[in-house]
């Protein structure tokens, strides 16, 4: 895990919703050209990327699959509603926004993208959060899909964390705002959050 990590920061709030106890083992992405590509990493997560969950003997990578394996073994807070359609929502907005945003401005890209990662960052979060913010005006209630809390919102508040950081103007995007805003009044939001984890730097932590 890495406190920075958007990937790893949903993961954790799944596992503080849930309740679930964890040793967290941080990898940093930046220090000595990025822990991730050590043999020692390597042999965890041949992707060489961030999160893994070693749980109940197996070692889990990307984190829908974490999250969606806690949902099958501890199903209680629920994170994928029951009625098929919410469901589907639910399923669209987090690859949306884990498929169809993320990857494209995550540290690896834009340490190829070079001087221009900023402006690159931006305009890959804000193409997203366009498309994002039509689809929240119909699936909306208080969080991304009705009123209960879900693997969709688990990927909101990461990416508006993202778009905070590469300087991205929020203002075109009201229910985007609104709910990443009530989002993070909850608890497991706040203890998962990058400002308070074990490798959290000095600086950063609030």
């Amino acid at each position: 895990i890495y406190f920075r990590s958007s990937c790893s920061w949903r993961v954790r709030i799944a596992l503080a919703l849930k309740g679930i106890a964890y040793d967290q083992v941080p990898v940093n992405l930046v220090k000595d050209g990025g822990q991730q590509f050590s043999a020692e990493f390597k042999a965890v997560n041949p992707m060489q990327q961030v999160p893994a969950l070693k749980i109940d003997g197996i070692t889990i990578t990307q984190s829908l699959a974490i999250i969606q394996y806690l949902e099958d073994t501890c199903p209680n807070p629920r994170l994928l509603p029951q009625d098929p359609k919410k469901r589907a929502q639910v399923r669209m907005i987090s690859d949306h926004i884990a498929s169809g945003i993320q990857p494209l401005q995550n540290l690896s890209i834009l340490n190829k993208i070079g001087e221009k990662k900023m402006e690159w960052a931006q305009q890959c979060i804000t193409s997203g959060f366009q498309a994002l913010e039509q689809i929240l005006q119909h699936t909306a209630g208080r969080y991304c899909v009705g009123d209960e809390v879900s693997m969709a919102d688990l990927c909101l508040v990461p990416q508006v964390g993202n778009a905070e950081r590469y300087g991205v103007n929020l203002g075109p995007y009201p229910t985007i705002t609104r709910i990443n805003k009530a989002l993070l009044e909850l608890e497991a939001f706040k203890v998962s959050h990058p400002s308070r984890q074990p490798d959290t730097p000095a600086e950063l932590r609030s």
